[in-house]
């Protein structure tokens, strides 16, 4: 049974470490940065770096992976983000900030590596289960660590970086130690092909068993990171919030994704992973078209915690449905590309958002709607090829 899965239990573990991190320096890497003198266009600059470099990386270390062994792959990604934080801690200028970013962005396989271990250590719907688990250890270490920075920062900007690279050693450490290499296959991929291969990635849209989810994570994270771009200037211009409840709705986003992955999913057996994907996403889509056009903070919080709800399940039964359709020597070249397309996407959405923004705040959220619209049109295209 899964409860006895010692690897589940070990990722989970790390990732939960890991993404307390990355939860500790969101809410105050943009304040981080003024000190630096930045404007709004460099520090799009600055959170595009990641994107771009984890683009580039994570299908390289996820085939790495598949050749060279889970643990050693996932010990250099969680030392070069620990290395990150703590350049961001002490960079004397703006240049060593992008050198942080750029290599935590290198180095940001970890994710797809564990989701790959996960992979190896679970079969049927335990593997549901899994991916569960593990989306929400990533979902709690998002709601924990804001909390945590927001009791740190006022010591001194810089202490939520240290705390996040120290969060990120204790991963590294635990990973190092106790987690044991699950890749039983290394080195016995069928065909030899480069270690980084752009027409790979490119063709991979057009493959028969993950090419339609592979083109809906792309449209997903256009979507996500626009809304994500236009959730706090609507919090502040439209809705009137103060930051420190912006980052209580933050928060409740986060525990609303909890509930999705620790109730509703493990317990929603009588209906097909596709046919939940599905659901998931439609219910995202209108949950954002329904901010659109929200006047009251009430309604606002309601939204919030229905996309919080929905959007939060598509993540473990997007892998399940990946990791169905791979077979057992390629799961981490082909979780490899999942954060290459989902970078992407990141890196369009944010500067697309601020454009429509522009003309008007809400307008994010209408177009957001209507990509996801989109992606649940696709969803349907995933039953035809898969039943």
């Amino acid at each position: 049974m899964l409860r006895f899965n010692r690897n589940i239990l070990l990722i989970c573990l790390i990732t939960l470490i890991d993404t307390l991190g990355y939860g500790l320096i969101i809410p105050v890497l943009y304040s981080y940065t003024q000190k630096f003198g930045l404007t709004d266009f460099q520090n799009g600059l600055l959170f595009a770096t990641f994107s771009i470099c984890q683009f580039i990386a994570a299908p390289i270390i996820g085939k790495m992976s598949d050749r060279f062994g889970r643990r050693p792959l996932l010990i250099i990604s969680i030392a070069g983000t620990a290395v990150s934080f703590f350049l961001m801690a002490f960079a004397p200028n703006a240049a060593v900030l992008f050198l942080a970013r750029a290599l935590d962005g290198i180095t940001a396989g970890s994710y797809s590596v564990a989701a790959a271990v996960i992979a190896d250590s679970t079969k049927g719907h335990e593997r549901t289960k899994g991916f569960s688990m593990f989306s929400a250890a990533n979902e709690f270490g998002f709601v924990l660590g804001p909390v945590i920075a927001a009791l740190t920062v006022g010591i001194h900007m810089n202490t939520p970086f240290i705390v996040a690279g120290l969060m990120s050693l204790i991963a590294l450490i635990v990973t190092a130690i106790y987690l044991p290499e699950t890749n039983k296959h290394i080195g016995a991929q069928t065909e030899q092909t480069k270690l980084f291969d752009f027409k790979r990635i490119f063709s991979a849209a057009f493959d028969k068993q993950i090419g339609i989810i592979l083109i809906i994570i792309f449209f997903f994270a256009i979507s996500f990171s626009m809304m994500m771009f236009a959730f706090q200037p609507f919090s502040l211009k439209i809705m009137n919030l103060h930051p420190d409840q912006i980052s209580w709705l933050f928060t409740l986003l986060g525990i609303s994704g909890l509930v999705t992955q620790l109730i509703l999913i493990p317990n929603l057996k009588s209906i097909s992973i596709k046919h939940l994907y599905s659901i998931s996403l439609f219910i995202t889509a209108l949950s954002m078209l329904f901010i659109f056009k929200v006047e009251s903070i009430t309604w606002f919080i309601f939204a919030i915690i229905i996309l919080g709800l929905a959007s939060s399940a598509t993540e473990p039964l997007l892998q399940t449905l990946i990791s169905k359709a791979t077979d057992e020597k390629s799961q981490g070249s082909v979780m490899g590309l999942v954060p290459s397309y989902g970078s992407i996407g990141r890196i369009i959405g944010p500067i697309s958002g601020g454009i429509i923004a522009s003309i008007a705040i809400p307008l994010p959220f209408l177009v957001s709607g209507l990509i996801l619209t989109l992606c649940f049109i696709l969803s349907l295209k995933i039953y035809e090829k898969a039943n």
